[in-house]
């Protein structure tokens, strides 16, 4: 079975590896990369890792969290100078309470693509203005006296700075990160199509994706660009082109009628991490309003933003905790290393990430620096006179592992996930992605410290066809079924699967 995947370019070799900082490396820039194709209406400056894309509707979640927090402690700090009855301290918290409510209802955590910061200031400052109503007619209510009024004022003028100052930089925010392709999704589309138009121009009315470019086979009937979006090759091209790790999901632009060709895309295109979905033709009057929404998925994961926030929190937290406890037995295994064998301390590997992004992660060394394999060309065996003194101590406790906690904080890895192999990596004669049609499958997960397959016995080197397929399958289970529970259910069991299995070569 073949599997064609996006591949990087050649891997350098060790002593370049050791040289290089731990920088993130997938970060394109337009004008001085080659091979990145010609810039389009959308592309932005700088195309950055899928795994780095937020949402817009999250971000808004947490400013609607520290607003309340805000003006609750604006409306405290008051309270606590001047002492208000009862009676006067009431209006000063149902003001506290609307100014959020106001705010969401005039959609000033909406940060709509094309509002400039004047309009989103024209919505607060109508919030603020509905709030002053209602805290007005409050006073007027519980007969407030001169000195309440000034109460009052020097509240509301001390709550509108900081309502000011926190949408200003909210908006600033969201300004930025759309501008470094943080917040806007990346597509790319198959087939030079008048739904690739539809696509295109909707896309250019609503600014919710940025649309890289298009392939199709049809080289010697398609233009060079679409709307000013340029065509970069076939479905072969698009299979291997660098942008690839950049691209949240990859959209089948030809008729759905033809159902011969987009089985034959589908297919094709089956293999890639990426989400790959199909536009849907629609009828001429609803041609004019197309939506970006009229798509259906066909192959790779829903994209569940929740899920992925609670599953960075989780890495978060359990991996500062891990490195927190971890870190005296870092310190001596670094000790042991540089007193076993000369070389660095640390081995660092060119391996797959997410979207198939190459990413470097980090080991403790455990071969001797000159035998150090940075593409797996040859696999660890039982007695592998590579491995150094202290190595096979730190490989069979899995202690080599431990560096990996700083890929994890830096988003590049998780916790729990497929295990990251090195890119090239044969089993036997032949590399490992060969061997699995959906080997690729496995990176549409950030890979993690450890996974489901680490914990049902499948450790260690896959160097053997049936070792891959058994790996693949079940890294897929763990993506199709994972959830919080379930990665806390398998760091809980790593250590005891890890003592009670001494055969596994590591």
């Amino acid at each position: 079975m073949s599997s064609a995947i996006a591949h990087t370019p050649e891997l350098k070799d060790v002593a370049e590896l050791e040289a290089e900082t731990a920088a993130p490396r997938l970060v394109i820039e337009d004008e001085a990369s080659e091979g990145v194709g010609r810039r389009g209406p959308f592309r932005p400056g700088r195309l950055v890792p899928a795994r780095a894309r937020m949402q817009v509707r999250s971000l808004s979640r947490l400013f609607r969290v520290v607003d309340g927090l805000v003006f609750a402690g604006v409306t405290a700090a008051v309270a606590s100078i001047a002492r208000p009855t009862t009676n006067v301290l009431a209006p000063l918290m149902l003001g506290a309470l609307a100014l959020p409510l106001a705010l969401h209802l005039l959609e000033a955590y909406t940060f709509h693509r094309r509002e400039t910061l004047g309009r989103q200031a024209l919505r607060v400052s109508a919030a603020f203005g509905v709030v002053g109503v209602v805290v007005l007619l409050a006073t007027l209510i519980v007969r407030s006296s001169q000195m309440d009024i000034a109460l009052f004022a020097g509240w509301g003028i001390a709550l509108a700075a900081t309502t000011a100052a926190l949408h200003v930089a909210w908006w600033r925010m969201i300004d930025h990160g759309r501008r470094d392709g943080l917040l806007t999704p990346n597509i790319v589309i198959v087939g030079a199509t008048t739904n690739a138009e539809r696509f295109i121009r909707s896309a250019l009315a609503t600014g919710d994706v940025n649309v890289l470019g298009i392939f199709d086979d049809r080289s010697d009937r398609s233009p060079s660009q679409v709307l000013g979006v340029p065509v970069l090759g076939d479905t072969g091209s698009l299979l291997v082109h660098r942008i690839m790790p950049c691209v949240d999901r990859v959209i089948i632009a030809v008729s759905s009628s033809a159902h011969a060709r987009v089985s034959q895309l589908v297919e094709r295109l089956e293999i890639l991490p990426n989400p790959v979905s199909l536009f849907i033709d629609l009828d001429r009057e609803t041609q004019r309003n197309a939506s970006l929404a009229h798509y259906v998925d066909l192959s790779g994961v829903a994209t569940d933003a929740r899920r992925a926030s609670v599953k960075r929190v989780q890495d978060v937290v359990v991996g500062s905790l891990g490195l927190l406890a971890a870190a005296p037995v870092m310190l001596l295994v670094a000790l042991a290393i540089k007193l076993d064998s000369p070389g660095p301390v640390f081995f660092r590997q060119r391996r797959h990430g997410f979207n198939n992004e190459a990413i470097l992660v980090w080991k403790f060394r455990s071969m001797r620096h000159e035998a150090a394999d940075a593409k797996a060309a040859r696999q660890v065996t039982a007695n592998d006179d590579r491995v150094t003194k202290v190595g096979k101590f730190i490989r069979k406790a899995s202690l080599d592992e431990l560096p990996q906690l700083f890929n994890v904080l830096r988003g590049e890895m998780s916790m729990v996930g497929p295990r990251p192999h090195a890119i090239g990596m044969k089993s036997g004669d032949v590399e490992s992605e060969k061997l699995v049609a959906r080997y690729a499958h496995r990176h549409r997960m950030k890979p993690g410290v450890t996974g489901w397959a680490a914990i049902n016995g499948s450790r260690g080197p896959v160097d053997t066809a049936e070792l891959v397929q058994e790996r693949v399958a079940l890294d897929i289970e763990y993506i199709e079924r994972q959830s919080f529970w379930l990665d806390l259910y398998i760091i809980a069991m790593t250590i005891p699967c890890l003592l009670g299995d001494r055969s596994a070569v590591r």
